[in-house]
């Protein structure tokens, strides 16, 4: 997974870049707001982002206002680095578009805990996209019968865009998933079916 930091303290930067990367995480850094919006305007942003909120140039707030507002679409973890506690502080963080908030000075564990949620998010949001995908491309395939039908008042059959004329059933299998099996309802059984028998029956004496 990929992991953007920008964050204008070199200390904590560093630290940030090293821990991550034993964790496994592919990792990128940058010193401030601006150069870190320059790396995500062109829409190939990382899978989770630590941005600090307080930095020269653009701030990481206004960074993730942006990134929101540009790539709505994006699934894009975002946790803000902040000195800021008070309760104001963090519902406008969480409203400007940041998934979760870390508070200076931050604990490696709960580091670790945080990054992981954002782990997991990412994964279902990336699981789900793949399903959605698989769906819309199962529904260009589902051929649907739409607008008028010419067909016959007396057989029934149905007149094809070729201007041939042929079985009802035949023309909806071949314009859709549907498949026939034939019975007799009782009102044909008994107006067509039974007085059949009955006159096969006169023909052949009575006799079944």
């Amino acid at each position: 997974m990929r992991v953007l930091i920008a964050e204008d303290d070199a200390v904590s930067r560093t630290f940030l870049a090293v821990t991550l990367r034993k964790w496994g995480y592919d990792v990128s850094t940058f010193p401030d707001g601006s150069l870190a919006w320059k790396e995500l305007e062109n829409g190939e942003a990382p899978d989770l982002l630590i941005l600090d909120w307080m930095m020269p140039g653009l701030d990481g707030l206004e960074v993730c206002r942006r990134l929101r507002q540009k790539f709505p679409a994006l699934p894009v973890y975002i946790i803000l680095l902040t000195a800021r506690t008070g309760r104001e502080d963090v519902v406008q963080g969480l409203l400007g578009g940041a998934d979760d908030y870390i508070t200076k000075p931050f604990d490696r564990e709960e580091l670790r805990a945080r990054v992981q949620v954002g782990r997991r998010v990412i994964e279902l949001q990336k699981a789900l996209a793949a399903r959605v995908g698989e769906l819309e491309n199962a529904l260009k395939h589902i051929t649907q019968l739409q607008g008028l039908l010419p067909i016959c008042s007396y057989c029934k059959r149905v007149r094809n865009d070729r201007n041939y004329w042929q079985q009802i059933e035949s023309y909806v299998s071949e314009h859709s998933e549907a498949q026939f099996s034939h019975g007799i309802c009782p009102d044909c059984w008994e107006k067509v079916v039974k007085p059949e028998l009955e006159r096969e029956k006169l023909k052949g004496g009575g006799e079944p």
